[in-house]
């Protein structure tokens, strides 16, 4: 859905975006095309059409960065469907909040084929770890905005590459799929293994505090699997969040 985008234009917000949609202008062929589009001056007809096409370069030559800074972030979503074989589901397990004590004890990364779990202590390795991410040009969080990827650049400086994050809670709500992943796999039919199924998050924090306490890698087995249902259905739902934004947008031509 990125080519059918025009919010990345200065001044131009939703709903001159809808505008410029009903005037038969349904992407940025269409756009580039127009000599004159109703409601836009000339002069800035042809200085949109210098950024459609600096976008359009970026695009192709496969440059996600580029739209880093032009897509505010609730817009990240239109990346996917270009970018989402170059997509990595991310999520982190924490030590929790506590000034002194804050750390990250799990990293679990999926790439829509196989998962990748870094563990503290374990396989954790920073260098390692960037080495992975620098793979990959747009990274898929849930509520990954306002915690994981703060959480990683506080612990981890320059660790997570320069690339948008498609927060998949900046669109649940817009959808009508309230509360956390693990509500929303529920409303969408998305199953668990039972016994994971009756943990949430500050379960995995317990988890750690028991594997940490005892040695026991049942209670590792348990939070890694926790994790990877985690990125795992976190596709499921993303893609679910994906279809049902471009569906409304759609419905709109």
């Amino acid at each position: 859905m990125i080519t059918n985008t025009f919010i990345f234009l200065e001044r131009i917000g939703n709903k001159l975006e809808q505008n410029i949609w009903k005037n038969g202008i349904y992407n940025w062929d269409n756009f580039l095309t127009k000599k004159y589009i109703k409601g836009l001056p000339r002069r800035r007809k042809l200085y949109y059409d210098r950024k459609i096409l600096n976008a359009r370069k970026a695009l192709y030559n496969f440059d996600s960065s580029y739209f880093l800074d032009l897509l505010p972030q609730p817009e990240m979503w239109r990346l996917y469907g270009f970018f989402k074989e170059d997509a990595v589901f991310l999520d982190i397990e924490t030590t929790g909040l506590s000034k002194n004590s804050d750390d990250i004890t799990v990293f679990g990364l999926y790439d829509g084929i196989s998962t990748k779990i870094m563990i503290k202590g374990i396989n954790l390795d920073y260098n390692s770890l960037k080495k992975e991410l620098q793979k990959y040009k747009l990274i898929v969080t849930f509520n990954g905005a306002s915690f994981d990827l703060p959480f990683i650049e506080k612990r981890y400086p320059n660790l997570l590459p320069k690339v948008p994050n498609f927060d998949v809670r900046s669109v649940t709500d817009r959808l009508g799929l309230k509360g956390g992943l693990k509500n929303i796999e529920k409303l969408l039919g998305i199953k668990r293994n039972p016994i994971i199924d009756r943990f949430y998050g500050g379960d995995a924090l317990a988890l750690w505090r028991m594997y940490r306490a005892t040695g026991d890698d049942y209670y590792l087995n348990l939070l890694v699997e926790y994790n990877e249902y985690d990125i795992i259905n976190l596709k499921i739902v993303a893609e679910h969040c994906v279809k049902k934004m471009k569906e409304t947008i759609l419905s709109s031509f």
